[in-house]
């Protein structure tokens, strides 16, 4: 980290509720909105996840926020994978400072506890002139309650019990953290790396042309998966639906 950098100015806008913080974000963004741009909401009426999947859960139960980051010439697009990981990694750090909770990193946006989804992060991002001019990251985190119907689970849960953080006490929490990676890239790249829980597990991947099997080895710069498959050929994964699986 950069000792002597100042930390970003940030700009918290809160709204009992929004089609999507994601949504709103972006569209200051392109009005010109300053980096450090916070959008959080205490229900969505469209939350969005990624390959248009719908994000639900009851009001004030979840952190629903999107950030509105501006990298420039510090981050070469093709990098940009790594403000999803500076969240991914603010994300876990608050959780665990606030409740003793350590969440594991799913590759590419993902947080578990027991192989169950906490929180889910959704980038997206505005090029000018060959440059990342404006990035929003949203992420949605299960607080006191997850949604029904797939294997999610909450912070109050993993925590055994335990009162769950207020959301807003858990946004400060994130931003503290951001403050201590953002715009450190390369301590970003080596801690998703270490914190990764993806890196040595069996995946299968899931390509819509294909389902790919494997064992996942390693991370390149641009936030490529790589799979090794099952003729030890190894696979870059840009983009994929991933499940761990067990050991064989």
């Amino acid at each position: 980290m950069s000792g002597d950098r100042a930390n970003v100015a940030w700009d918290v806008r809160r709204h009992e509720e929004l089609d999507s913080t994601n949504v709103l974000a972006m569209h200051l963004a392109r009005e010109g909105a300053p980096e450090g741009l916070v959008v959080v909401a205490d229900h969505q009426t469209s939350g969005r996840g990624r390959l248009g999947r719908t994000w639900e859960a009851p009001p004030g139960s979840s952190l629903l926020v999107s950030i509105l980051f501006r990298p420039g010439p510090m981050l070469p697009p093709e990098r940009g994978h790594l403000l999803t990981a500076a969240v991914g990694l603010a994300a876990a750090a608050a959780c665990e400072s606030l409740t003793g909770v350590r969440p594991d990193l799913k590759w590419p946006n993902d947080l578990l506890v027991g192989g169950r989804k906490l929180a889910g992060i959704l980038a997206e991002s505005d090029l000018s002139g060959g440059q990342l001019a404006a990035v929003v990251v949203g992420l949605g985190l299960n607080v006191s309650s997850a949604p029904p119907g797939f294997e999610a689970i909450s912070l109050a849960e993993a925590a055994h019990g335990a009162v769950a953080p207020d959301p807003g006490a858990l946004l400060d929490a994130v931003l503290h953290e951001i403050d201590q990676r953002y715009p450190d890239f390369e301590q970003i790249a080596d801690e998703f790396r270490r914190r990764c829980e993806t890196l040595g597990r069996r995946v299968k991947v899931e390509l819509g042309h294909e389902t790919l099997v494997g064992t996942a080895v390693d991370l390149s710069d641009e936030g490529h998966l790589g799979v090794e498959d099952s003729e030890g050929r190894l696979r870059w994964i840009a983009a994929g639906d991933v499940t761990h699986l067990r050991p064989a």
